[in-house]
């Protein structure tokens, strides 16, 4: 959550999603039948005027920039059907929201298909149990930064993880970087995936937004999920994630007939973050997961608004976001963490 004081964000004055008074409890399936949300209000935002003195001649299609004391959630979220097909052109009103079980104050702004500027963290397993494969992993892994990354926008890191982990490029535009940074790796030793992902969050991935603008932020988690090294929790790694707003997809490098224990702890993580998790039954269909990885960064949605009844005091705030047409379904992290005063 960016909270600013004071901030400059841009509001988009047609915008307003509005919810019923009932409140579903967060983290139960919603009724088969949901209440419909109340009627868009046709309240209109502040009039306000852009810096030349000159009135808006459309304020449907302009935006503008006004400096308010706020504290505002920048919310990305995936919306698929039930075969796993992207779906792009939905509206605003088809989608209703609960932020700490109550309905946003404000919606600042809602965009289709963003582009916003990403930030992704590669975090490759170099521990032992994947030697047989790594080189393969490297090189899917390397294709899916030069496919993905845009230099002119877009930044990336790249770290390898065994009993501890190994920042071998940190933030970056240079495609040349990033190469040569997962080249550098090398296997070896156990696996502590969960002090991994903490790391990658705290030291990363949390200050990865400073700045005006919003970004997305992701983490490419590829392991076979085992981890016999970690001091952090499982727990400790996803709350860590969802401290830094990060997505997590995760692609398994368990190719055995059965999913283990390792799988299934990649699935909560990407889970509670709003991501996804990819179970290749070849190591061959790898670059195949990193293919889908790509085209979900560029078909999301963008979602900015003010929480009702916020408070400062570092708890935790689950999100509850659905698609009111029940064909769809909506990927988006379980909540975020307030900030302290």
């Amino acid at each position: 959550m960016n909270s600013r004081f004071p901030t400059v964000f841009r509001f988009a004055p047609a915008l307003l999603l509005t919810l019923t008074a009932s409140a579903f409890a967060f983290g139960q399936n919603a009724p088969a039948n949901p209440p419909a949300p109340a009627l868009p209000a046709s309240q209109p935002a502040a009039q306000t005027t852009p810096a030349n003195g000159q009135s808006a001649q459309n304020p449907d299609d302009q935006q503008y920039t006004i400096t308010q004391q706020v504290n505002e959630v920048d919310l990305v979220f995936t919306v698929t059907d039930h075969h796993g097909k992207f779906i792009p052109d939905l509206k605003q009103s088809d989608f209703a929201l609960l932020d700490d079980q109550k309905a946003p104050d404000r919606v600042y702004s809602f965009t289709r298909q963003t582009n916003l500027p990403l930030r992704v963290g590669i975090l490759i397993d170099t521990s032992t149990s994947i030697r047989s494969r790594f080189q393969f992993e490297q090189q899917a892994a390397t294709e899916f930064l030069l496919q993905t990354v845009k230099p002119k926008t877009d930044k990336g890191f790249v770290m390898g993880f065994d009993v501890t982990p190994d920042y071998k490029q940190d933030w970056t535009n240079n495609l040349d970087y990033l190469s040569t940074g997962i080249a550098a790796l090398r296997p070896g030793g156990g696996t502590a995936l969960y002090d991994a992902v903490y790391s990658a969050c705290r030291d990363k991935l949390l200050d990865a937004a400073r700045g005006q603008e919003p970004v997305r932020k992701a983490m490419i988690l590829v392991s076979d999920g085992d981890d016999n090294q970690s001091h952090a929790y499982l727990d400790d790694a996803i709350k860590e994630c969802q401290r830094a707003e990060t997505i997590v997809y995760a692609i398994s490098t368990n190719v055995s007939p059965s999913r283990d224990r390792g799988d299934d702890t990649l699935q909560k993580i990407a889970d509670a973050t709003g991501g996804r998790a990819f179970f290749p039954k070849r190591i061959e269909d790898m670059p195949v997961s990193f293919q889908d990885i790509q085209d979900e960064l560029r078909s999301q949605y963008a979602l900015v608004y003010k929480p009702a009844d916020f408070k400062a005091d570092g708890a935790f705030r689950p999100i509850y976001l659905f698609c009111l047409d029940r064909r769809y379904v909506v990927r988006v992290r379980k909540g975020y963490f307030a900030p302290k005063q």
